[in-house]
């Protein structure tokens, strides 16, 4: 499970995550008006090219960019409110989460942004919970454009004194001033959270490189620092280390083990030692399904993983074989993390549970919408007999998928032969 660091980075004991439970996004590009309800541990996308996928998992980096750069910079990254808003939609982008951290109540964070002046703008933002199934949900943080108050306290109550804090800009997030003082620890636990998401785009060519020597403790979002994950592996965690090489070991043939050594010049030299072969070869020249494995091994065997994980397409370059496997590794590692998933793979798909499954869609508007498998007419009753999920999708039987044939919503599945 996720450790907590202290000021100085060092590692302390470890903590249970909080998890996610509900999403809701409006006017964000094709996600006109979208809710993900009841969020499993292991979440997969499913659906045909454009129909949304990519753009769930980019609410995610655009939320954690918004705390780690700024809002500004988040915004302008994807183009702005032109690029940014739902085409022909009125009023701001707003992006609703319902997360739980242990022994709280349920707390939902919402966040809506707009452009003035060619500017982003924060309209409102706000922090809920409700204490108990008959208490009343109140707002422990409010603010719009710049002004508003906040509680403090480790249990926040709505006979607490509101406290109002004005902040600098309109463009800045209440959550990420406020949650950087002690006085408001529910704020604070929301933005270490946040700012702790890892959504990944893994490249095997940023992973050739030759970074400049020094244990690191995480991959970064393209997996240009793998030699300095593996560098602080071997030294502070040698046995996780050999783990992930056993596994390697077993899923790519005659991979004997990786090596992370330090150059004359201060950078660190990737090498991957192939059994059969008394010299290792440089990363450089590695297939690229051999480092994305290892990359993605890496990440899931973290000894303080991130509290959310996202993973786009993670079948690009790896045998399909080899997804069943990794789909297994992904379900194992949420006894830690909570991971979303984007897939086009039915051998990825053929291991998960219906539940675990959201189908996405574009409607006759050109708007994004979203089912979950185990909803869907018939589905649960293949399933019961044996039938396994990404068979049915490539029959068909969830309605959807298939770009030659139909992108429109989920009829029911034909029965054939079941």
């Amino acid at each position: 499970m996720p450790a907590t660091r202290s000021s100085a980075g060092t590692r302390l004991r470890p903590r249970a995550p909080a998890r996610i439970e509900y999403l809701k996004v409006q006017n964000f590009r094709a996600l006109r008006d979208v809710e993900f309800k009841d969020l499993t541990p292991f979440t997969v996308l499913l659906g045909p090219n454009g129909s949304g996928k990519s753009t769930v998992f980019d609410v995610f980096a655009f939320l954690a960019e918004c705390f780690e750069l700024g809002l500004r910079r988040a915004w302008d990254k994807r183009g702005r409110a032109r690029e940014l808003k739902t085409r022909g939609a009125d009023g701001p982008i707003v992006i609703e989460i319902k997360y739980r951290e242990p022994n709280f109540p349920l707390i939902t964070y919402h966040l809506a942004v707009d452009e003035e002046g060619g500017g982003p703008v924060v309209v409102e933002e706000w922090l809920r919970w409700k204490r108990g199934s008959h208490g009343q949900p109140f707002r422990f943080l409010d603010y719009r454009m710049g002004q508003g108050r906040a509680t403090s306290g480790e249990q926040p109550d709505e006979q607490d004194r509101r406290v109002e804090t004005p902040l600098k800009s309109p463009d800045l997030l209440a959550v990420n001033a406020l949650g950087q003082f002690a006085e408001h620890p529910r704020v604070a636990a929301l933005r270490e959270f946040i700012t702790g998401w890892y959504v990944s785009y893994l490249s095997a060519d940023s992973a050739r490189g030759q970074p400049e020597a020094g244990p690191q403790e995480r991959l970064t979002r393209t997996g240009d620092n793998l030699a300095n994950v593996i560098q602080f592996l071997g030294e502070l965690h040698p046995a996780r280390l050999e783990r992930v090489f056993e596994i390697l070991r077993q899923r790519v043939p005659r991979i004997e083990r990786v090596l992370a050594e330090t150059m004359p010049d201060g950078r660190l030299l990737l090498q991957i030692k192939d059994a059969p072969f008394s010299h290792p070869v440089l990363a450089r020249f590695a297939s690229d399904g051999t480092l994305k494995m290892l990359a993605y091994l890496l990440l899931l065997h973290d000894p303080a993983p991130p509290p959310f994980i996202g993973i786009e397409e993670p079948e690009n370059y790896l045998h399909p074989r080899l997804l069943p496997e990794l789909a297994e590794e992904c379900r194992t590692a949420v006894n830690s993390t909570q991971l979303l998933v984007t897939t086009h793979s039915p051998f990825f798909l053929n291991v998960l549970r219906a539940n675990e499954v959201r189908v996405l869609w574009r409607d006759d508007h050109g708007y994004t919408q979203v089912q979950r498998a185990s909803d869907l007419p018939g589905i649960p009753q293949f399933m019961e007999q044996g039938a396994l999920l990404g068979h049915l999708w490539m029959e068909g039987q969830l309605g959807i998928g298939d770009p030659l044939t139909n992108q429109g919503a989920p009829t029911r599945p034909l029965m054939r032969g079941r």
